[in-house]
């Protein structure tokens, strides 16, 4: 690995899947998931299979009310996983080195939501409600606050690319000197601006999605947040290739040549020094909506010169919005992390219908394993073209 590497060296994580790495690795490498919540709640009439948390999280009753948010429930519960270790980690740095950068697409938009109803049934905002819960920049000032940090903090939101964009912003703190310690990752938490949102671009699936397949018709919304902490010292993961691109061709639909992905995955791999042909496991993007899902994988048969052992994970957890990148990278981090002989890679959940307009896929099978896993790159493409790739490596150092 290069002098100036950075590692990804633990991670907290919940997700539809679950809230420890035991679980969701288990969910992820089987036959048979855990699906996704069938349910009302944002479409009243209308049942949406939607990536649900529904694990237990941390009570809020204890935090000011301008925290009280679903979001920040998640992000505490993702901290909570971490916290023994960045304690150990932190005694030694001047709390100045230290940075916070997360990504997210609705922060407590959800809690905004039930304000605007209570008002117009009472006439009145609710009294557990402020404003400043639904801004964008709340969940790093929230952290920041928790766990009384006083370097760089702040939430990037690009949509669907927001987290991954954190992990590669945590990067470039570290590589500029500007902290010896990150805390990086996405959170989002379920809205109906967002279900409804998606409904309204007639992109959301009635049933669980099904990524590349002829049947595909749109996408799950779900919840989570993934956090990393990241350093230079050499355990885990390495964050070892970062590839960015803008198409700027429409603003939510993909260029059709995935002239913007085909670029972030050359640039990874670029940065990363590395061929397609290291590249172990890929996390496609994959929402399994009609235009997406054609244009990944032409960029992947272009990018590629062979079938990489691929899937996409969003039938597992839904769409994530802006925790997506985090997730996903966490997924390639949980993977990486497991045992090394004949390690089960995420298997690819749907129908079987091949879609004979894609170019093929090395799509994931429950019997699909590798007796060695160097590296793996995630996918994050979002609306307006803002492109993502991050690869992650493992070293004889870590």
């Amino acid at each position: 690995m290069r002098k100036d590497s950075v590692y990804l060296n633990e991670l907290g994580i919940i997700c539809a899947l679950g809230d420890n790495h035991t679980t969701i690795r288990d969910h992820f490498s089987a036959a048979q998931p855990r699906t996704l919540t069938h349910t009302e709640q944002f479409t009243p009439g209308q049942q949406l299979p939607l990536g649900i948390v529904n694990d237990p999280l941390p009570p809020l009753n204890t935090l000011p009310k301008q925290h009280r948010t679903r979001c920040n429930q998640l992000l505490l519960a993702a901290l909570a996983q971490i916290t023994d270790a960045l304690e150990h980690r932190r005694a030694a740095i001047d709390p100045l080195r230290i940075g916070i950068v997360l990504g997210t697409s609705t922060s407590g938009i959800a809690e905004g939501e039930a304000a605007i109803t209570a008002l117009r049934v009472s006439g009145k905002l609710p009294s557990n409600f402020d404003y400043t819960q639904q801004e964008l920049s709340a969940p790093a000032q929230c952290l920041a606050q928790w766990l009384d940090i006083k370097g760089p903090a702040y939430t990037i939101s690009t949509a669907c690319s927001s987290s991954a964009k954190a992990l590669a912003s945590a990067r470039r703190l570290l590589r500029m000197n500007m902290c010896d310690l990150v805390i990086a990752g996405g959170v989002d938490a379920l809205c109906g601006l967002t279900v409804n949102g998606f409904s309204a671009l007639e992109s959301v699936s009635q049933n669980v999605c099904q990524p590349f397949s002829r049947t595909r018709d749109g996408i799950n919304i779900g919840e989570g947040c993934a956090l990393f902490l990241v350093s230079k010292i050499p355990t885990g993961a390495a964050l070892c290739g970062v590839g960015e691109s803008s198409d700027a061709y429409h603003m939510s639909a993909p260029d059709p040549e995935g002239k913007g992905a085909i670029t972030a995955m050359s640039l990874a791999l670029d940065d990363a020094s590395l061929s397609s042909e290291d590249i172990g496991y890929l996390n496609l993007h994959g929402t399994a909506t009609r235009q997406n899902d054609k244009m990944e994988a032409t960029a992947v048969q272009h990018v590629f010169d062979r079938q990489v052992p691929c899937s996409s994970t969003k039938p597992y957890t839904g769409h994530t919005l802006g925790a997506a990148g985090a997730i996903e990278a966490g997924i390639c981090w949980l993977t990486m992390m497991a045992d090394k002989t004949a390690t089960r890679l995420p298997v690819h959940q749907w129908d079987g219908q091949q879609d004979p307009d894609l170019a093929p896929l090395g799509l994931i099978t429950p019997n699909t394993t590798v007796e060695t896993l160097n590296y793996t790159m995630s996918n994050s493409f979002a609306f307006g073209g803002n492109n993502i790739s991050l690869i992650l490596g493992i070293s004889s150092e870590a």
